[in-house]
């Protein structure tokens, strides 16, 4: 369970320091010129109210501080705390990332690092769900005998416990 919580945490902070390094430079050079994402911004002006909001990264930049940044950080601080939430919240950033570059895949002509984010978001979800996996395999070790009975009658077995 430590290696799975130490590779939660990991994605966490890696995702969410990605995701607030692009933000900033997102609003230091709105044009996106510095990333060298400058030709992307055609593709998102056909999307509805484009005149509005895709004149420049700054939307995005806020979009992507807001999905990406805040969310990981959330999830960090409550896997640091040992939160009962915790595990669905590194899984839930999982899903998350997977769809957000999902749609970039759809909409942006086939880039390296959407490719890569998508896959990271992947093993994000992957250790978000052994991470959840574990913690219900441990709460099954320190359940009362009347509950470990009840799980086996459903056919819920607890292998830590030897319940067969």
């Amino acid at each position: 369970m430590k290696k799975i919580n130490y590779l939660s945490i990991v994605w966490s902070l890696f995702i969410g320091g990605a995701a607030l390094w692009g933000s900033i430079s997102m609003f230091s050079d709105p044009s996106g010129k510095t990333l060298n994402v400058d030709m992307l911004l055609p593709y998102l002006q056909k999307f509805p109210f484009s005149d509005i909001f895709f004149q420049n990264f700054i939307p995005s930049g806020i979009v992507l501080l807001l999905v990406n940044g805040v969310t990981n950080f959330i999830s960090f601080l409550l896997i640091i705390k040992k939160n009962r939430y915790a595990a669905l919240s590194a899984m839930f950033c999982g899903v998350i990332l997977t769809l957000w570059t999902t749609v970039q895949l759809f909409v942006f002509p086939f880039n390296f690092p959407s490719t890569l984010y998508f896959i990271i978001g992947l093993f994000q979800t992957w250790t978000g769900y052994m991470y959840w996996k574990s913690e219900n395999r441990t709460k099954c070790q320190v359940a009362s005998p009347l509950a470990a009975m009840q799980r086996q009658y459903v056919g819920q077995r607890c292998k830590k416990l030897g319940n067969r």
